[in-house]
């Protein structure tokens, strides 16, 4: 049964939706720690030119791919060429990994928003105590520990509430809207407190360190820090840019609007370190090494610098509002890309595909919710539950989806098909050869590193411990 494909109304829509899906947690939590870990400045201009070279060329490939075909992952792939057929089910997996636990991290947000709203913003700068009870919260029995708002599993439900009502209203009247009004409100919130964090005494050493390269810190792992957190910040490789550009209007010039893409996800990158690097480095006597990554950065050492802050608790509050924008674009995103895979392979409508959709995610997500709490004796490879779907969809499923589609793009259908999908309206593909160097032979090598790397990390670390 055919049926008409949605579709987003503009192209600002369509750039403000995939750049909010670009826009999440690992450009706050993660792009900081590793610009502070990898020299700062150097860090950062080998970013931005990753961003213009291997960002540009596996972004616009997924997007053409979605609009070329006006299908989900699943039947883009097939399309495409029958034997890559598989392909496209690796991808929607990767989303159906994903969104659970992501939706238990926003909801570890809302709660901490909740906090600070409350005035209560002193508990959460404990040094982590209030983190670590927090999401280890357990009342002595399952159904009791999941309906304490004492612990995660609530907060977690809420939060996938809020993101099942975005997608059951459908791409133009859900999705484009509520990325119309977050994007902005996000942009001025980045700068509002990225502009005040360099008042903080001491915060002019840490912005000095973070713009200015220093090249006698460049080395190998700079590039690969930056390959890595440009792969998973963008939203590569997980069906959501193929789902989106599927949205996409024939209209719309494909190369510009990814170019806005790039840039947009680029600058809040770069924002998200003006917020986080300089108070931090200002607060803890100038060592960018005490910068932490992930949870431990966001929940534990952020309040305690809010803490130490002049109207702090506001501040906090501007922040936690930020981050659950930049949480919920991101969710929203991978909950849509799994709802249109069930909507292409079934004849179930919209709001009755998303609806099942969020079941699943509310059943898949458990596991992450209590891992730290009452199963937290329970670890697969020496891991918590969310750690474990975070490795494998990041670091394997991830790479392995971004090499085949650069081999099916690069070296099977010929990368003509991408040039002739932006050329249909534009004329012209002004990066042509540079997407066709990349998607051939440099993209695939750098997508090799990054799974190699990434393993080997994981395998250090669990035959060390």
């Amino acid at each position: 049964m055919n049926k008409e494909r949605s579709s987003f109304s503009s192209r600002i829509g369509f750039v403000l939706a995939a750049a909010g899906s670009a826009v999440g947690l690992g450009n706050l939590w993660r792009f900081p720690y590793l610009a502070a870990k990898y020299g700062g400045g150097i860090f950062l201009l080998v970013y931005i030119i990753l961003a213009v070279t291997f960002g540009f060329a596996l972004m616009i490939t997924e997007i053409a791919i979605g609009r070329k075909t006006r299908l989900s992952c699943i039947g883009a792939y097939k399309a495409l060429d029958k034997r890559f057929g598989f392909l496209g089910w690796i991808a929607a997996l990767v989303p159906v990994i994903i969104t659970p636990y992501y939706c238990v991290i926003g909801g570890w947000v809302m709660k901490y928003l909740v906090t600070f709203l409350t005035g209560n913003a002193l508990n959460a700068a404990d040094g982590g105590d209030f983190f670590n009870n927090f999401i280890g919260f357990d009342a002595g029995s399952i159904p009791a520990t999941m309906l304490d708002f004492s612990g995660p599993t609530p907060w977690f439900l809420i939060y996938v509430i809020l993101t099942t009502i975005v997608v059951a209203f459908g791409v133009e009247k859900g999705i484009e809207k509520a990325s119309r009004f977050m994007m902005p409100v996000l942009a001025v919130l980045a700068i509002f407190i990225a502009c005040y964090s360099l008042t903080i005494d001491g915060a002019i050493d840490g912005l000095k360190y973070y713009i200015m390269p220093d090249f006698s810190q460049f080395s190998a792992s700079t590039v690969l820090g930056a390959l890595g957190q440009l792969f998973y910040s963008m939203s590569l490789a997980m069906g959501i840019m193929i789902t989106y550009g599927s949205y996409m209007q024939k209209e719309n010039l494909l190369e510009h609007s990814v170019s806005q893409i790039e840039i947009f996800d680029t600058l809040f990158a770069f924002v998200a370190g003006l917020m986080i690097i300089p108070p931090v480095i200002a607060f803890n006597g100038g060592d960018p090494s005490k910068i932490n990554a992930g949870p431990g950065l966001m929940f534990i050492t952020l309040p305690q610098v809010f803490e130490k802050m002049a109207f702090g608790t506001v501040i906090g509050t501007v922040f936690f509002v930020l981050v659950l924008f930049a949480a919920l674009t991101s969710s929203i995103s991978l909950m849509e890309t799994i709802v249109s895979v069930v909507i292409d392979k079934t004849s179930l409508n919209r709001k009755t595909a998303t609806i099942g959709v969020a079941i699943v995610v509310l059943i898949i997500g458990v596991p992450s919710c209590l891992g730290y709490g009452p199963w937290a004796g329970i670890t697969i490879i020496g891991m918590q539950f969310l750690d474990f779907f975070d490795f494998i969809s990041n670091s394997v499923m991830m790479p392995i989806v971004a090499f085949l589609t650069c081999i099916l793009i690069g070296h099977v259908v010929g990368t003509k098909v991408i040039a002739d999908e932006v050329e249909a309206e534009a004329g012209v593909f002004h990066r042509k050869k540079l997407h066709e160097v990349m998607v051939k032979w440099i993209a695939p090598v750098l997508l090799i590193l990054i799974l190699g790397s990434e393993l080997a990390t994981k395998v250090f670390k669990i035959f060390t411990i």
